[in-house]
């Protein structure tokens, strides 16, 4: 058999075999979390923008949270500005609030729609502020000091989390053929902008809109997720690889994820932006 016979049969029965999941996904939406090193290594980068362009065409709607805190510490080391954590999260005053949006909103948000689009799919660029689509207060973040009887408040500035939803803007997208790529970047009820775990925010999406799966594309630009609500678990093939992180997307949305990281007392893995 000549290898281009061949490539052909492996690419023949690759689609017979996702027939089932291109069947019953279809119509569906599915949000997908993209970040990690799937944002850094070139061969995930284009990987993952012909899968999220191939669901698009056989009629999945694939919606795109991204994070960015590696572009983030680049740019605010390039600039003299010392990166400051506290259990994974950025402190974010104003100066480091306008490099995260020229950031999150702006360098890395046109890369990604940019890299669809030169692989054949129609997306678009949005922060939560476009269309009211992310609302959001300060986290307040409190820990345990054994210096003192009540939880210490520490203040982490414009460190944000989601209040609500409003996915208008996406929808007209999704119903205009296009894929919403989102920065998560939330907006208060004073106009103030809030830096929020791009984790987060797609779940809450995911919840929202009823998606019918959440999926993780990151550390190896592989897409592990959860189904959305009131569905039960996929069996078989792609299914089998997707449910290796599953979590209940309202449970996921509503709490915060690093809580029973601490609890367990294990080093803190997630990070903000």
């Amino acid at each position: 058999m000549t290898e281009t016979a061949f490539d052909a049969l492996n690419i023949a029965r690759v689609l017979v075999e996702a027939l089932p999941y291109i069947k019953r996904f279809s119509g569906k939406t599915m949000v997908i979390k993209y970040g990690g090193n799937a944002m850094s290594d070139e061969t995930l980068k284009r990987g993952f923008a012909r899968d999220v362009v191939l669901m698009k065409l056989v009629g999945m709607n694939p919606v795109i949270v991204h994070g960015g805190g590696p572009q983030i510490g680049d740019l605010l080391g390039r600039i003299g500005k010392q990166s400051e954590f506290v259990d994974g999260m950025r402190v974010t005053d104003s100066e480091t609030m306008d490099v995260v949006e020229m950031v999150l909103g702006g360098l890395v948000n046109k890369q990604i729609v940019n890299m669809i689009n030169q692989h054949g799919g129609s997306a678009v660029g949005l922060s939560g502020k476009d269309g009211d689509l992310i609302r959001a207060k300060k986290w307040q973040y409190t820990r345990k000091s054994p210096e003192l009887d009540a939880p210490e408040i520490i203040d982490v500035g414009h460190v944000g989390e989601v209040t609500s939803i409003d996915t208008g803007v996406v929808d007209m997208l999704i119903r205009g053929n296009f894929i919403p790529v989102i920065a998560p970047i939330g907006v208060g009820e004073d106009g103030q902008s809030y830096n929020i775990n791009a984790d987060l925010v797609a779940g809450k999406l995911a919840e929202v809109m009823q998606a019918e799966k959440l999926d993780h594309a990151d550390q190896y630009g592989r897409a592990d997720g959860c189904r959305g609500p009131g569905h039960d678990r996929a069996d078989g093939g792609g299914g089998r690889r997707a449910d290796r992180r599953r979590h209940d997307c309202r449970r996921y949305a509503a709490e915060d994820p690093r809580r029973d990281e601490r609890r367990a007392g294990r080093r803190e893995k997630w990070t903000y932006n």
